[in-house]
């Protein structure tokens, strides 16, 4: 008589919830900006000064937001110090623990040293936050025109280690081909900045005065990180169908018969292509419009990843349901991000004197802030 063989299998729930995309999404957004900012401030280019601000709006506010969506994404902020406590170097989510803070650190020091100048050029008798500018600014101290740079130095050190952290510590998982792939490091990386490069366009038509050249700079910037994106993703799948690596063949088997994986594969393609191609064909005018479908692209790359790469099982067949859920877990948790971000917008444009950021020589010495010199028209 011949045996029967039955195989049970379990229907888990999701490890990773929408806070981990939050996280992802973030933390990504602001490296981007972060990098953007770069010839402004720490090359002292003129022409990229108000993209650069921009920027550093854009990174400061992702970078707070961040870790708030990493310590709810942990259902618990007091397991965060075990990391520090315990600490296991082989893991990339415990070193993740280390790079977190050298980056967010290095970045308030890098925001501050391009915010000194005018905070100290603040009128310290025309109001109280006159004089909140002037004590912020740590008068007291020397000029320490080579701080900036050094800022600049350890926050893009700690940038490198932040991009590649998030993307090892997913791609080791070798028990899901969709994600054991050497490709999702690179390409959380380019659609990072091509978010970053969406969002900076958002900020340029929220917050006045708007800069053509700049658009139409940026636009093309973007459009070129997207095909970065559409590249990648161009030679993930054709190393699958080509069978070259088994893993990646095992990883598209997996998700083959699936119609609702096909229409999120045509989605993304869309996705990247319909930006990069408005920005291409109209650079100037549709900045706001490319820009939030770029920051689509770069949140919806993280959803499919995180959340559709855990509805493909381990073992067994078919696929794990996930609905989104109401609460705080779900929608509520996305929501009160997004509020969370909206809130430090507001905050840090109000409360801090943007128009006369910069590298130190780029500082009025008049007594006020002077008005920034617009990129392309400087």
């Amino acid at each position: 008589m011949n045996p029967v063989v039955e195989v049970l299998n379990v229907t888990r729930e999701a490890a990773w919830l929408p806070w981990a995309v939050q996280y992802f999404f973030l933390i990504g957004l602001s490296v981007g900006c972060f990098l953007l900012t770069l010839p402004g401030f720490a090359l002292g280019r003129p022409a990229w000064l108000r993209l650069a601000r921009l920027a550093l709006i854009g990174a400061l506010v992702c970078g707070f937001a961040a870790p708030v969506a990493l310590l709810a994404d942990l259902h618990q902020p007091g397991r965060f110090w075990r990391f520090y406590a315990h600490p296991n170097l082989h893991s990339w989510m415990a070193w993740g623990a280390f790079f977190i803070p050298g980056y967010v650190g290095g970045l308030c020091l890098y925001a501050w040293a391009a915010l000194r100048p005018g905070l100290a050029a603040a009128p310290a008798r025309v109001s109280l936050l006159g004089r909140a500018w002037r004590l912020a600014a740590l008068p007291w101290l020397p000029r320490m025109p080579r701080l900036l740079p050094l800022a600049a130095a350890w926050t893009t050190g700690f940038a490198a280690l932040v991009l590649l952290y998030t993307g090892m510590e997913v791609m080791v998982v070798r028990a899901r081909p969709l994600w054991n792939t050497p490709f999702l490091p690179v390409q959380f990386a380019v659609t990072a900045l091509a978010g970053a490069i969406g969002l900076v366009l958002v900020l340029d038509r929220l917050l006045p005065p708007r800069d053509r050249g700049m658009e139409v700079a940026l636009n093309r910037l973007l459009a070129l990180s997207l095909a970065a994106t559409l590249a990648v993703g161009g030679a993930w799948l054709a190393t699958g169908l080509l069978g070259l690596d088994a893993a990646h063949a095992a990883a598209l088997a997996s998700v083959a018969g699936s119609p609702e994986w096909r229409f999120a594969a045509l989605w993304a393609g869309l996705a990247a292509a319909v930006p990069a191609a408005l920005a291409l064909w109209r650079p100037a005018g549709t900045g706001w419009l490319s820009g939030l479908i770029a920051l689509h692209a770069a949140w919806m790359f993280r959803w499919t990843v995180f959340i559709g790469g855990q509805t493909v099982p381990k073992s067994g067949a078919g696929f794990y349901a996930y609905h989104l859920p109401l609460g705080h877990d779900g929608l509520l948790g996305i929501l009160g991000t997004g509020g969370l971000c909206l809130f430090l917008l507001i905050a840090l444009t109000a409360l801090l004197p943007w128009e006369a950021a910069g590298p130190a020589r780029a500082a009025a010495p008049a007594a006020a802030p002077v008005a920034p010199a617009a990129p392309g028209r400087a």
